[in-house]
């Protein structure tokens, strides 16, 4: 059974910092590129970021880009997003997801999600 469980999500400040996690259980991990998505209150996802298996290559939605960063550690089954600058257009519910842009929905396996609220 392929289960995602993210956590770190809480109420910032703009311009503060802070870092998603998202432990994973149920497939092989290392075997798979993983993505960050969100999504505000009455819309779709929004794919956000992604990392390949090997972790050595990553990729941003333009609104994050520079500001975020994809991270894992396959040894612990684990992905992180490290939120920098955080603006309060960052306020969303943020998921992580097995696969990479092009097949995350298509693969169809995400958690439930934590909630980031940026607000002075």
């Amino acid at each position: 059974q392929v289960q995602l469980v993210e956590s770190g999500g809480g109420m910032v400040q703009p311009g503060e910092t802070l870092t998603l996690s998202c432990v994973t259980s149920g497939f092989t991990f290392e075997n798979y590129a993983m993505s960050w998505l969100r999504q505000a209150a009455g819309e779709g996802f929004e794919w956000v970021a992604d990392i390949n298996s090997g972790g050595g290559k990553t990729r941003y939605s333009d609104s994050v880009n520079g500001r975020f960063t994809v991270s894992r550690d396959n040894a612990k089954n684990t992905l992180y997003l490290q939120m920098n600058s955080l603006k309060s257009d960052d306020t969303r519910v943020y998921y992580c997801a097995r696969g990479d842009r092009a097949y995350w929905r298509q693969l169809g396996s995400w958690g439930q999600g934590t909630q980031v609220t940026v607000s002075s």
